[in-house]
């Protein structure tokens, strides 16, 4: 629904339903979209997917914009699944010609619909938490790939383990990606940094650019370019 519908059937104002949308959102209660809400379905395959997309989202926007810029014409690159490479496909020009390899098929049908792109999906089985497929299938497609750019997600990283996600499979996934890819782009807002789950994805030198937010601490960025990673700071590129 739309603001103008809520604040009629409410008898309140805009502004009060905005605020009211906006707490929703942070608490995972809805999807806050331009001009209004959408509602959570139990029975749409994408809820998990949603539920982690609104956390952060205005970064996650600021980091898609900037990864968008990156790509150049007639390049391969892999996008992996991931609310924050989402937000990257949802910023992708219609006009640039490119290969993108993916094994997100939420990613797949949005570049797909991008006349110069030409898209190809990994095989394997379906992960419903990420909408993307994982498993040997996947890894063997994606390992017999070389491409120019891979933009990574990751669940968590930090110094000491690297980058992790509480999938197995998942992380098994994004290692073959690595494996693939002569660049290696990590798309990641500052909350994702000090933590570290259960399997291990890459070390923290395998990923030559971070892109992130200014919510990284100072000492975070010297201790991240001492790996030799080159870090953009997306909203204030934005801004700039």
């Amino acid at each position: 629904m739309t603001v103008n519908e809520l604040s009629k059937l409410f008898r309140v104002t805009a502004v009060t339903i905005r605020s009211d949308l906006d707490t929703m959102a942070s608490e995972g209660a809805l999807i806050r979209d331009r001009g209004g809400a959408i509602a959570y379905t139990s029975t749409t395959l994408t809820v998990a997917f949603e539920k982690r997309a609104v956390q952060n989202r205005e970064q996650k926007r600021h980091i898609g914009r900037i990864a968008s810029t990156l790509v150049n014409d007639r390049e391969t690159i892999i996008m992996d699944a991931g609310s924050t490479v989402m937000e990257m496909a949802h910023s992708l020009p219609s006009e640039k010609p490119c290969t993108i390899v993916t094994t997100a098929l939420n990613v797949a049908a949005r570049v797909g619909a991008l006349e110069k792109v030409n898209v190809l999906i990994a095989g394997g089985h379906l992960s419903r938490e990420t909408i993307s497929t994982v498993g040997a299938l996947a890894e063997r497609d994606l390992e017999n790939l070389i491409v120019d750019k891979l933009f990574l997600s990751t669940q968590a990283f930090d110094a000491e383990h690297g980058l992790t996600d509480d999938s197995f499979d998942i992380a098994r996934v994004k290692a073959s990606m690595i494996r693939s890819a002569r660049r290696v782009i990590l798309l990641a807002d500052s909350s994702k940094w000090g933590n570290s789950a259960f399997a291990k994805i890459a070390p923290m030198g395998e990923i030559d650019v971070l892109i992130t937010d200014s919510g990284l601490s100072r000492d975070a960025e010297k201790l991240i370019r001492r790996f030799g990673i080159e870090i953009m700071l997306a909203d204030q590129l934005a801004s700039a």
